[in-house]
């Protein structure tokens, strides 16, 4: 059921699981229960009040009876209100249920990090909260949500969730996430919001759009161009060397060749496997026994007349789709299809997409490399209207740049300082001290704040930037 590793203060490495020999109990079953053991409610984490818990022993058995006295199954939401005075029991788990307003933080399953979805949700009263769903749950989420069929408001039920600080999160591996689904608790909430609430899909904050932290007294907009060059889509072609840019374009179709959609790689770094049915170890540190699938699906983009070949790649790919590539691959085996070069359907849901990216374009390949992608309405409209550089302006010339601050002269990157997101050439790895970035430089912790220092045996030049009218 589930498995994870253990290191003793000695450095000695264990594996610890959970097994499950056969399906005994199932929900909203009525049964009598035989030899098991009465013991105080101490739980860390308690799902109710009462006072006592049931331990199953040796030899414990269970035995399904119908039994019409014991009531059925009810939640017992926990009002907004008191979780936002404080009122709350520290120890105990709480049913939630609310409709999201606002995404305002996406965070991928990259090395070092987990899946992470903060949205905010809103009760019949008015009342906010933020929900943080990790991994599983923040992936469900996400594929509910990108999923072009859902449209509309979404409207959640979290069981057995944590609540903390005025927000809450679902439990390790306890909690329930449902989504829109056909229950009566969420279709009678779906009823009772404003008939405009109803037919409103919730939006993407501005803010969760940026994985770069640059300082908070500036846009996530600012924050997405800084260093990089704006400009239209046809321009691409008038590129000789390697640029960083930032463009507006559609995404059209898939790019026919050799390739698979996905490649095989370390588990902790994006760098490609030297061979997939081999374990190795990885430049990265990691021992790998098995590689695993990972993104990479080259897509024509267009705007207008033009396009060209961009490369999505692992985690941007896996916050659109809302899954890892490797489960991707490992559904499509079990449905039995074992051909790497058949796209799955799923796919479909990276095109026909208008985004703003920022890139690196690589001329001596005809390809731009995504290092970072946003398809927010307004975000895209304010990129594509203040700052891409029109054909009929000079090669050289730069569009708005972030100001330069004491937090940002240290982050200001080169491109020699920070490589492409490419298998064959990164290593993703959490950085020390006075150690050179080698990932796209772009990916920060959900908690994380301030510049990072790109390297310790150069300093980084500190740009002049004027702040433009």
């Amino acid at each position: 059921m589930d498995v994870w590793s253990v290191v003793n203060n000695k450095g000695i490495e264990h594996l610890e699981m959970i097994v499950m020999d056969s399906l005994v109990i199932k929900e909203n079953m009525t049964c009598i229960i035989n030899n098991g053991s009465v013991y105080n409610n101490d739980f860390q984490w308690k799902v109710c009040d009462h006072s006592k818990k049931i331990m199953f022993l040796g030899g414990t058995t269970i035995k399904a009876i119908e039994l019409q006295n014991i009531p059925p199954k009810r939640y017992f939401f926990k009002d907004f209100g008191e979780i936002l005075q404080g009122k709350c029991k520290t120890d105990r788990l709480e049913d939630i249920i609310g409709a999201v307003s606002e995404i305002n933080h996406i965070q991928s399953n990259t090395p070092g990090k987990k899946v992470v979805v903060s949205v905010v949700l809103k009760d019949l009263k008015g009342n906010c909260i933020n929900c943080n769903l990790w991994e599983i749950y923040g992936s469900k989420f996400l594929a509910y949500y990108n999923d072009p069929k859902n449209n509309g408001a979404i409207v959640i039920l979290l069981t057995h969730a944590m609540v903390k600080d005025g927000q809450v999160s679902n439990a390790w591996s306890g909690s329930k996430l449902l989504i829109n689904e056909d229950i009566p608790e969420i279709q009678d909430f779906m009823s009772k919001l404003p008939t405009n609430e109803q037919k409103e899909k919730p939006t993407q904050s501005a803010k969760s759009l940026s994985n770069w932290s640059g300082g908070s007294q500036y846009s996530p907009v600012e924050r997405f161009v800084h260093n990089a060059k704006c400009m239209s889509l046809s321009q691409f072609c008038k590129i000789k060397h390697e640029t960083l840019c930032v463009t507006v374009a559609t995404t059209l179709k898939f790019v026919v060749s050799k390739y698979e959609w996905f490649y095989y790689g370390c588990t902790r770094c994006s760098s490609k496997a030297p061979n997939p049915e081999k374990a190795y170890e990885c430049s990265c540190g990691q021992k790998v026994e098995q590689p695993i699938p990972r993104y990479k699906i080259e897509i024509y983009v267009s705007n207008g007349e033009s396009k060209y070949r961009f490369v999505f790649w692992d985690s941007e790919c896996a916050v659109i789709l809302g899954m890892t590539a490797e489960f991707m691959h490992n559904s499509m085996v079990e449905n039995g299809e074992d051909d790497p070069m058949v796209y799955p359907d799923e796919l479909e849901m990276l095109l026909n997409k208008k985004m703003t990216f920022r890139v690196k374009v690589q001329p001596t390949f005809s390809q731009a490399s995504v290092w970072k992608l946003c398809d927010d309405e307004a975000f895209v409209k304010e990129i594509e209207n203040d700052y891409i550089v029109e054909d009929n302006q000079s090669k050289t010339e730069y569009a708005k740049l972030v100001p330069n601050k004491e937090n940002l002269e240290t982050s200001a990157q080169t491109l020699s300082a920070s490589g492409e997101n490419d298998p064959e050439s990164i290593i993703l790895m959490t950085p020390a001290k006075d150690v050179v970035i080698a990932d796209k430089g772009e990916e920060v912790d959900f908690e994380a704040s301030g510049a990072t220092q790109l390297s310790g045996t150069k300093p980084s030049k500190k740009l002049k930037i004027k702040p433009s009218s």
